[in-house]
């Protein structure tokens, strides 16, 4: 009887919360007014119910979907359609729910277009960049949640977040999903067959994902929005199909095009090899997006021309890693410069600079230089082209990466340098967001704290222990507590300053500086 009683709140509740979501989903047109009643209809069945909400519904309609969404998670656990009440099974049971109150792909690549021809292209990105945030697939109450700051550099501002949005899964998921078997469908997180799969324990759910087919260089590519938006429209731009990544010139060419047909967003792609390359080497794709990007306003330090290629302006970028920006306003002309260039890097070497392009492992000959390439259209409505020098060499010194964040670094970062904080955006892990606040607590008087990082091998903050002697020998530990959160974020942002240093194949001196000009003078730029 008490269960009845119970049960019967919690079930309005859950009613209450599909006629918002309804309500929701029609007013953000993430389903059209005579699909309203489909989409209730198909709520009430995943839940349970044969009938809707018997009260009357008056209520204006929510800006967000994430109420509403979790009153029926919690009610999908209470009768058990989910086994626990994680953020692995919640998230497994949000992304079906709104995957219930969407257009289908068609109907959402027909509206891109449409978009495109009657309002340009802006419009289209627009409305698409919004329906994958109402649709709960880019999680803006997760993201608003990262720590962001700014930091001073010699190079500029430096923009540093600590990224809280992709939730962590808990140990016990962690050794259930090491059980399951290989994936194999699909075969990675990038593949088109994830439009609308509904995930497992070891692959995110994919009901409320939509994608945008799209034409690269006569080839099938789709364009997609990251749910973990790093900046402003972060999209991913993949291959219709599961093919590794290799940078060629007809990569240089994709990412050409793509800024032709969309002149508002950058777009770039990782590096193919491993240390320097990205976190998904096993399917090509790039990430563009609308964000000024600190290397985009790094002044150029020297500027040279090249007779074989008029009108192209080749530019040493002041900034921490080796940049070369290319300039010019013929796409066609610019190709051929970046493709030379590229090529000539791939085989170059430098001894003096400690600059390898290949080494004998196991009597093969094994590549080390590659480019992180960039591309944006200018102010004045021309093309540019960033080609980020990068060597993936090791030695018994750098076991992880010569030009890699060096091991003192790791208690920071010690992840690969892609694309995104080669542009001066640092993607820092989660686990520092608790880890830096309980630092600055030590520098506003928690000495318990600081004992127990001096005394414990163990400690939670142990990784940081010479790091925390350090800060406490410069600043002491009687700071205000603002005033030491503001010194320990300084303090990170300097450090990763210095990681951007490390992965710079030509360093900041002069003698680096003069062995980068060498190389733009071996191709015949003066």
């Amino acid at each position: 009887m008490d269960n009845e009683k119970s049960a019967a709140p919690a079930a309005q509740k859950a009613l209450h919360a599909i006629e918002q979501l309804v309500l929701f989903a029609s007013h953000q047109q993430l389903i059209q007014p005579a699909d309203a009643d489909y989409s209730r209809n198909a709520l009430l069945d995943q839940f349970g119910f044969s009938e809707p909400y018997a009260a009357e519904f008056t209520e204006a309609p929510l800006e967000s979907p994430q109420a509403p969404l979790d009153v029926l998670i919690d009610y999908g656990f209470e009768t058990g359609l989910i086994p626990e009440n994680t953020d692995t099974y919640r998230d497994l049971l949000d992304a079906k729910i709104m995957g219930l109150l969407m257009a289908r792909p068609s109907e959402v690549n027909s509206e891109f277009y449409r978009l495109s021809a009657e309002k340009g292209i802006e419009a289209a990105t627009d409305r698409f960049y919004k329906l994958s945030i109402d649709s709960n697939y880019i999680r803006m109450d997760r993201i608003s949640k990262n720590v962001f700051w700014l930091q001073d550099s010699p190079y500029g501002d430096i923009e540093m977040t600590i990224n809280l949005s992709k939730p962590e899964k808990n140990p016990k998921e962690i050794a259930m999903a090491r059980l399951l078997p290989p994936p194999v469908y699909p075969k990675c997180l990038l593949c088109r067959e994830n439009v609308g799969y509904a995930g497992r324990l070891n692959h995110p759910p994919r009901q409320n994902l939509r994608v945008i087919p799209l034409k690269l260089n006569n080839e099938n590519w789709f364009l997609q929005y990251s749910p973990y938006v790093y900046y402003n429209e972060h999209c991913i731009v993949f291959h219709h199909d599961h093919v590794p990544m290799k940078l060629t010139k007809d990569s240089l060419k994709r990412l050409l095009s793509f800024v032709e047909a969309f002149p508002h967003y950058f777009i770039g792609s990782n590096a193919d090899l491993p240390i320097v390359g990205g976190s998904i080497l096993t399917h090509d794709h790039f990430q563009g997006g609308r964000h000024t990007f600190p290397i985009q306003k790094a002044p150029k330090e020297v500027t040279f021309t090249h007779a074989a290629y008029p009108g192209v302006s080749l530019s040493i970028v002041k900034w921490p890693m080796s940049v070369l920006r290319l300039n010019g306003t013929d796409p066609a002309v610019l190709l051929e410069c970046g493709n030379e260039i590229y090529e000539a890097w791939k085989v170059y070497s430098d001894p003096e600079a400690e600059v390898l392009a290949a080494s004998e492992v196991d009597g093969e000959q094994t590549r080390h230089n590659t480019v992180t390439p960039i591309v944006r259209r200018s102010e004045d409505g021309g093309f540019e082209m960033d080609l980020v020098l990068r060597n993936n060499r090791t030695s018994e010194a750098h076991p992880e990466g010569i030009f890699h964040p060096h091991r003192e670094m790791h208690h920071i970062k010690k992840e690969n340098i892609g694309l995104i904080e080669v542009m001066g955006l640092a993607i820092l892990p989660g686990r520092l967001k608790e880890e830096l606040d309980a630092i600055a607590g030590i520098l506003a008087g928690d000495t318990a704290l600081l004992e127990g990082v001096q005394s414990q091998a163990d400690h939670v903050l142990a990784q940081h222990a010479s790091w925390v002697q350090e800060l406490v020998s410069r600043f002491g530990t009687a700071m205000e507590r603002e005033e030491a959160v503001k010194a320990v974020q300084n303090e990170v942002g300097i450090k990763f300053t210095h990681i951007l240093e490390h992965a710079g194949v030509y360093k900041r001196t002069p003698e680096g500086q003069a062995a980068f000009r060498r190389f733009a003078h071996s191709l015949g730029f003066r």
